[in-house]
């Protein structure tokens, strides 16, 4: 939607809103007029509202019982008045701020702002607003200005590759049956088939309880997505499990690479079959009412997953069959050959083996694929490529086996093994902002890179195609910007206290979660959205945030951009800023409860 069609939706709605003049409601439905929350009824209701005056203003109406206050401003005037009148006007404002509704008929006072409010919402979503995101966009956290970027550093898995699902099928089934014939568990839960949207990136499993949930940026667990198994956990078991909250402290949550001493979070793709076999084992378990110990349990998972990797089953599957698992390579071709045709340099770190890579770059870019980068690492032993000084380098020749000499250069053409990025720093001199490195997972990936080295970070984020698809609905914008003003309506109305009034509030309410649980299932039933919980960023938005400069759904979206271009993060309001942004007008959710007698303001 262009910004003209913005700022005339904006301005239409704030109009109307304005327009739809409180007095006209009142006039029909209730004999009352001025700020609802902070004044009593009014004397000259009638005469207010039929010259057309502004019910916002007090000019000229003095609320019925209230105190004569002198006029004039001489010093012997407030003197007099100071001592008897001070405790009369404290009164009048503590009773403005925390009075109940007046006498009149709250209800449908209420139910006529509701209505307004959402014909309001109907009216006003333009035509085109379902349009609005664009899935190949790249998404800036900070400011990044391609023009200073010389080096560009590539991650492979997920980043430069990007796998089909069937992929997950694979690595589920075969971690099943290692669970089941190799550690000895019960062969009912090899008749738990894989499950396709059931887990979601980002997610948090408590290791000793056996739970998995969504955990929002302030470390509160989003209730209604505590798993059990299979089984969500009620809301009311969640707070006793968790010492009747639902927060969980920060050196629980994990620590820097994402897991604690009590949680584990789940950061890259690779994770979604480990946690949905963990979730399959404890439903069989909690069915059959059979003792275990989660903790063993996840060690035993994480286990038979990990034998999927090192065993080399993930890597055989891939390499006998390229156009089954691997998607978009032509989109890496055209990336890779448009910064390298520009004089940009580029290398990989993969924690892959040289044949796998070897392979799918072939299947890519073509046998040769070498001659694009100037260093290429494999089996780097990320995140301690980047956090350790242990390892050093090692060359390997063309058949990729292993050679002895010492490393002194990083040269082009040849491959190279293990090693650590103070090394690979003294080798090459690529140090700071001049080098943007691309890779999926926030933490083995992005975080050091960001927060030690001064590197610019892109974080490849394949769930953002589907979601922005979700996003571009109509279902999804009207829904939302519904649940906005709903959420405004009860921010502005909670003032009234009478019972009438409260009942009209607890509907609200109650409409408000049922409209929350309607947004969340068009991204996953179970979890929801990977970026927000109800009305907070997720954990996993946070770290996206604090460890990526820019982020996309691939490495694809660059060929959407001018290799100078300067990416600009888009100012958002901070919570006291809110009542000045025109987002805050378009759904209704407005920060101050009367702000059509401030709309002159802007």
């Amino acid at each position: 939607m262009s910004c003209q069609k913005i700022r005339t939706f904006s301005h239409a709605l704030l109009q109307k809103s304005k327009s739809a003049s409180l007095c006209k409601v009142l006039k029909t439905s209730v004999a009352y007029c001025g700020n609802v929350a902070s004044r009593g009824p009014t004397t000259q209701i009638g005469k207010c509202c039929e010259d057309g005056q502004s019910c916002g203003s007090n000019s000229g109406i003095q609320p019925a019982g209230s105190p004569a206050i002198p006029t004039s401003s001489s010093p012997a005037n407030h003197r007099q008045v100071a001592g008897k009148k001070r405790k009369e006007v404290s009164q009048t404002l503590s009773e403005r701020a925390f009075t109940t509704a007046p006498k009149i008929d709250s209800k449908t006072y209420l139910w006529s702002r509701y209505n307004e409010m959402k014909r309001l919402v109907h009216d006003l979503i333009p035509p085109g607003v379902c349009n609005l995101l664009n899935p190949s966009i790249i998404h800036a956290n900070n400011e990044v200005d391609l023009d200073k970027v010389e080096i560009y550093g590539f991650d492979y898995d997920y980043t430069l590759a990007l796998y089909s699902n069937t992929l997950d099928t694979m690595i589920y089934n075969t971690a099943r049956e290692f669970l089941v014939k190799h550690y000895k568990y019960p062969e009912g839960i090899g008749k738990y088939d894989y499950i396709p949207n059931f887990a979601a990136r980002g997610l948090h499993y408590d290791i000793q309880k056996g739970l998995l949930m969504k955990i929002d940026a302030f470390h509160y667990i989003q209730l209604g997505t505590v798993y059990r198994g299979l089984k969500p956990v009620p809301d009311e078991e969640v707070l006793e499990l968790y010492g009747g909250t639902n927060h969980v402290p920060l050196e629980e949550v994990s620590g820097f690479y994402g897991k604690g001493p009590v949680m584990k979070q789940f950061m890259d793709v690779f994770s979604i079959p480990e946690m949905t076999l963990l979730a399959a084992a404890n439903d069989y378990f909690n069915s059959n009412d059979i003792e275990y110990d989660p903790g063993h349990l996840y060690k035993d998972v994480s286990d038979a997953i990990g034998m999927v990797h090192i065993k080399g089953y993930m890597y055989k599957w891939i390499m006998q069959d390229l156009e089954k698992y691997i998607l978009r390579g032509d989109e890496t071709y055209a990336v890779l050959h448009r910064l390298a045709s520009h004089g940009k340099k580029l290398f990989l770190i993969t924690n892959s083996p040289f044949s796998f890579v070897d392979k799918g770059m072939k299947y890519m870019v073509g046998k040769d694929w070498r001659d694009l980068f100037d260093v290429v690492i494999v089996q780097a032993d990320k995140p301690h490529f980047f956090n350790s000084r242990g390892k050093p380098f090692r060359r390997l020749d063309s058949n990729g086996d292993l050679q002895w000499d010492k490393i002194k250069s990083l040269d082009k053409g040849q491959i190279y093994k293990q090693g650590n990025l103070f090394d690979f720093l003294r080798l090459t001199g690529w140090r700071g902002s001049k080098v943007l490195y691309f890779g999926d997972h926030l933490y083995s990936d992005l975080a050091d890179l960001m927060l030690r080295h001064g590197w610019r970070t892109g974080a490849i984020v394949p769930e953002l195609e589907v979601e922005t698809r979700i996003v571009n609905t109509e279902q999804y914008a009207q829904g939302l910007t519904w649940l906005q003003a709903l959420t405004g309506l009860l921010e502005r109305m909670q003032m009234h206290r009478d019972p009438e009034s409260k009942k009209v509030l607890q509907d609200w309410l109650k409409e408000r979660e049922e409209l929350r649980a309607v947004t969340k299932n068009l991204f996953n039933p179970h979890f929801g959205s990977i970026f927000r919980t109800c009305h907070n960023p997720t954990y996993f938005s946070r770290r996206l945030c604090r460890f990526s400069d820019v982020y996309m759904a691939s490495i694809s979206c660059l060929l959407n951009y001018d290799l100078s271009y300067t990416f600009y993060p888009r100012r958002t309001p901070l919570q006291h800023e809110a009542p000045l942004w025109m987002d805050q007008l378009c759904t209704g959710c407005m920060k101050t409860p009367f702000l059509e007698e401030m709309a002159h303001i802007r």
